[in-house]
Formats: C-alpha cells, sequence, structure tokens
C-alpha cells in the first residue's frame, strides 16, 4: 500500500449550522489545531471521555 494520503479509517459526513462551524473555527484556531477535521475529533474524544467519567458503575 502506498504511503500517500489514502487512509483505511471510516469516514463520516457531518452537516452543521454557520454557527456551529464558527465556534468548531474558534476552538481550532484558539488551540492552533491544523485541521478542522482534527478539533472536530479531539471535541468528540473530549465530550466521550467526560461522559463515561460521569457514567454509573
Amino acid at each position: 500500500m502506498a504511503h500517500g494520503m489514502t487512509t483505511e479509517k471510516p469516514r463520516i459526513l457531518l452537516t452543521v449550522d454557520d454557527e456551529l462551524l464558527e465556534r468548531i473555527d474558534d476552538y481550532r484556531y484558539g488551540n492552533r489545531i491544523p485541521s478542522r477535521s482534527e478539533a472536530i475529533r479531539r471535541l468528540i474524544e473530549d465530550a466521550l471521555k467526560q461522559f463515561e467519567t460521569n457514567q454509573p458503575k
């Protein structure tokens, strides 16, 4: 397999409104994250960690 931009990871299509996109971009630029995709991935990871921490055991 070539070492290009190809990936075997699943992709999703996400539709957001202008306000949410602006908030994502503000987070991205404020944290010096190189891409929108990476910013969204980090936001999801953080939210899931918080959710998992707050689940009853």
